[in-house]
């Protein structure tokens, strides 16, 4: 952590946060929902220090006391927004249930052996909110923590937003004003020094929760729209509709420093990153700047094959952007000085449906890339494909897992989920550009104690790229 007297968790600036100690360990949520497996989700601890002699394994395994609960993206009790509060302390990983609508508080006060803290019970989010399916978490300088959900009770989509006291961890309401929530909800991230918040829709939880249908596409059961909030009054301001060009769009990333007034936002069903910006008359727009272009193919579910891009991150010091192709297994780097033409510096292929012994073949590559060799690592043959992302605070660790969500894992890549997801970690180059995958780290998720499990999102005890937000 910073060095600062009388300061709160995390770092003065994101440029101070390039400075912190590296990684450690890192934690991930591992799922059972939909594998072979009938346990419960849970917490793994991950050693990811190479001088210590339990580097690359399991060291902990927190299982929650419920089954089928999905776990999925997590946040911070606090974070660098509450720098400046020496009471405040980062303790405690929030951990929401995609499916069962179930949060859970983990106590990480002993950071290599976390423990359950506090449950809070779906029947709070539906009838003190009138939401559900609670994915994003987000902790606020106010001390309170916000929580994005996707739906409503029965399934339908419904983007609101929950909020939980950031001392008992009590679902005190809803942060939107009723009748003002988004048709769908997702991702948020909020920007206070332009009082503003903007969030992203994924789908219909009904509609997504056992596997993709193209068809719901047509039926209006996905999003394709970025909102816009004022941050104060927590009304809604603009609606800007991506067009299909931006259908489903998932994470979404203001740059780290908190003057800059744009962002980017990854869109999974056409492979597109969008970036957003305020007008100089205050208004919000956005525009394309990255395509990732289809692949006429045989042998799939569909004549063309779109990367889908599902998670996306921005360095620390605003300069690289990374991206995965959930599909066609590659990930990516862009080097974003120039906000406007992204240009692509490095990528790597991890897998993957588009691998050259597989059974889809390759009619047509605008990009002439051709198809990749499978990739594998230590003997082991990398089931899934590159999914979840996070970056080392200075820049030059990705870490990258394969489980998107159990439902589409299970429609997809059906040997991961017999197989288990694996951690994999790259190494960037971030003078030029550039990425080599590390063939010396594998977490292998296939050999757990009560059998194959999906690993998900990373987050480090301190604070990384994707939970800190300044003010």
């Amino acid at each position: 952590m910073a060095s600062c007297s009388g300061c709160g968790p995390g770092y003065s600036s994101p440029l101070e946060a390039m400075k912190g100690p590296r990684e450690k360990i890192v934690y991930l949520p591992c799922i059972y929902r939909n594998t072979e497996t009938l346990k419960p989700d849970y917490l793994s601890t991950v050693d990811v220090d190479p001088d210590s002699d339990t580097y690359c394994q399991v060291i902990h395994r927190l299982p929650m006391p419920n089954v089928r609960d999905e776990l999925h993206h997590s946040g911070w009790n606090t974070c660098s927004s509450c720098f400046g509060d020496a009471s405040k302390t980062r303790n405690r990983l929030i951990l929401p249930s995609l499916i069962s609508s179930r949060i859970y508080v983990i106590d990480i006060s002993q950071p290599r052996a976390p423990r359950i803290h506090k449950m809070v019970e779906p029947v709070d989010l539906y009838y003190k909110c009138g939401l559900a399916n609670p994915h994003t978490s987000h902790c606020l300088a106010s001390g309170q923590i916000m929580i994005s959900c996707m739906g409503d009770p029965s399934g339908s989509g419904k983007g609101g937003f929950v909020l939980l006291d950031g001392e008992t961890f009590e679902v005190t309401g809803n942060w939107e004003h009723p009748g003002e929530e988004a048709p769908f909800g997702y991702d948020f991230w909020y920007q206070p020094r332009h009082n503003v918040m903007m969030s992203t829709e994924w789908g219909t939880p009904r509609a997504l929760i056992n596997g993709f249908d193209p068809k719901h596409v047509q039926q209006g059961h996905y999003g394709q729209r970025i909102h816009v909030w004022d941050w104060t009054t927590h009304r809604k301001l603009q609606t800007l509709d991506l067009g299909e060009d931006g259908a489903i769009p998932l994470e979404i990333r203001f740059l780290h420093n908190p003057d800059e007034r744009q962002g980017f936002v990854g869109c999974a069903l056409r492979s597109n990153v969008f970036r957003f910006y305020r007008t100089e008359e205050g208004q919000w727009e956005a525009e394309k700047v990255i395509n990732v272009p289809s692949k006429k193919v045989e042998g799939w579910m569909l004549p063309e094959m779109p990367g889908l891009i599902t998670d996306i991150l921005i360095s620390l010091d605003d300069r690289f952007l990374y991206f995965s192709n959930w599909l066609h297994g590659d990930v990516r780097q862009y080097d974003i000085t120039d906000r406007r033409k992204p240009r692509l510096v490095g990528q790597v292929f991890l897998g993957g449906s588009l691998v050259n012994d597989g059974p889809v073949k390759v009619l047509h590559d605008p990009e002439n890339r051709g198809q990749p060799d499978p990739r594998i690592i230590k003997g082991k043959r990398i089931p899934g494909a590159p999914q979840m992302l996070q970056l080392s605070l200075d820049g030059k660790r990705l870490y990258v897992t394969t489980s998107l969500y159990s439902g589409w894992d299970k429609q997809f890549y059906p040997d991961m989920l017999r197989e288990g997801s694996v951690m994999m970690q790259i190494d960037v180059n971030t003078e030029k550009g550039g990425l080599t995958l590390n063939e010396d780290f594998l977490v292998d998720f296939g050999k757990e104690p009560d059998g194959p499990s999906l690993a998900h999102e990373l987050r480090y005890p301190g604070g990384d790229c994707t939970s800190d937000i300044w003010i």
